[in-house]
């Protein structure tokens, strides 16, 4: 029999459950503290479901769509205007950090000694280029851990099946219908979703609580506050100019379970197929979400912008050096751009960005475990607005490529 659920519930009754998880997950994680961890296997499974699905989803969402498009110049205005407003977003988002730690300093009355040994990498800048958009071999693209590369060969995969012709149909017919078969397995796997981010929340907040509360204390003041500012201001705004106030209505009204995927899991890569459903039901076209999201996810990180200011703010506090200046300023706004914008599509692109804050600003060795702890404790706030900014940026792509009226295609 089917139940016939009021208009609120159809729209967000998924949402206000796991929501709901999310509590229910953190009143457990108070209540047995440490031994919350015992859950943990239960959001393993949940993040280990979702994982062995990311990459078959990415390599047939990206490729069923070029495949499809009859005019492959279509795929450069897409990949042109995403790069535009990836950029942009990511300049807007470092600037406000940089606004935010001007008047409260994350450092102010921090004293962390150094230790005496650190074991900081020097990787070669061309090494890592390579590494970022190929491997030494086909297995190699069967992981998570090679997203740009995955992504790379999806596209050729796709432009390769619309230049044979007819006698690429049958292929690109197969890359469609398998990419359908993923988004209806990505569907099953979400059932399961309360649970494991119920049991997700209990461990983090059981085992992870109390260091948040240690030395770094200002440091999370500092950043969880301007990101949540940041995530209802500026995406809010952001979709007001993709779509107006119908933009921003029906951003709000999808938006919310790639939100907490997000925030749960801590991983861009175990958002994607929330991000595809709501971009769906957004009205974002379907080649331009299943280019825009899979790529976003690994090039497009405006919480780790934000992150990179507060991690420079704060080694320039920690070592007592004013953080002013023209050219220190612009400075910071560039390796923060990089840092969540280019190096983050490289393997290991985190500790990219951090060791070039250290080897541009001239800091010790000593301060890479300093920058390493923050990344760790802003993790779940920068992860959330990594995904959701995959999302609006679409958004923003369908209005420049669609024109006023693209929400009524």
């Amino acid at each position: 029999m089917k139940i016939n659920l009021p208009p609120f519930l159809r729209s967000y009754g998924f949402s206000i459950l796991l929501v709901a998880s999310v509590f229910v997950g953190a009143l457990l994680g108070i209540l047995y503290q440490k031994d919350a961890a015992r859950l943990k296997p239960l959001g393993d499974l949940f993040l280990n479901l979702l994982f062995t699905v990311i990459v078959p989803l990415v390599f047939f969402s990206i490729a069923s769509t070029v495949a499809s498009m009859t005019h492959l110049g279509r795929l450069g205005k897409i990949l042109l205007v995403m790069i535009l407003v990836f950029v942009i977003t990511g300049l807007i988002a470092s600037a406000v950090m940089m606004v935010a730690v001007t008047f409260f300093s994350p450092a102010s009355g921090v004293s962390i000694p150094l230790p005496t040994n650190a074991d900081v990498q020097h990787l070669k800048a061309g090494d890592q280029i390579v590494r970022a958009f190929s491997v030494p071999d086909f297995r190699d693209l069967l992981s998570k851990n090679n997203m740009l590369a995955l992504i790379i060969f999806s596209m050729l995969v796709g432009v390769a099946a619309s230049a044979a012709g007819e006698k690429g149909k049958d292929f690109s017919r197969f890359l469609t219908s398998a990419n359908s078969v993923m988004m209806k397995l990505i569907s099953f796997i979400m059932y399961y979703a309360p649970i494991g981010l119920c049991a997700y929340f209990a461990c983090l907040v059981g085992v992870f609580g109390p260091e948040l509360l240690g030395s770094y204390a200002r440091t999370v003041v500092v950043y969880y506050p301007t990101a949540l500012l940041y995530f209802f201001i500026a995406f809010t705004f952001y979709a007001y100019l993709a779509g107006r106030g119908r933009g921003v209505r029906v951003f709000w009204s999808n938006i919310i379970p790639p939100s907490v995927m997000s925030l749960a899991t801590g991983s861009s890569m175990a958002t994607i197929p929330a991000s595809l459903q709501a971009a769906e039901k957004i009205g974002v076209p379907k080649d331009i979400r299943e280019v825009v999201i899979p790529i976003g996810a690994t090039m497009h990180m405006e919480g780790s912008c934000l992150a990179a200011v507060l991690k420079i703010a704060f080694l320039f506090g920690i070592f007592s050096m004013p953080l002013t200046g023209v050219d220190t300023i612009l400075t910071a706004l560039g390796i923060a751009l990089l840092t969540g914008v280019v190096v983050s599509g490289i393997p290991g692109g985190g500790t990219i960005g951090e060791l070039l804050i250290l080897s541009l600003y001239g800091f010790p060795p000593e301060a890479f475990p300093l920058v390493t702890m923050i990344g760790t404790l802003v993790d779940a706030p920068a992860t959330m607005v990594n995904a959701v900014g995959d999302n609006v940026s679409g958004m923003m792509v369908a209005r420049v490529l669609g024109g006023k009226e693209w929400m009524d295609g």
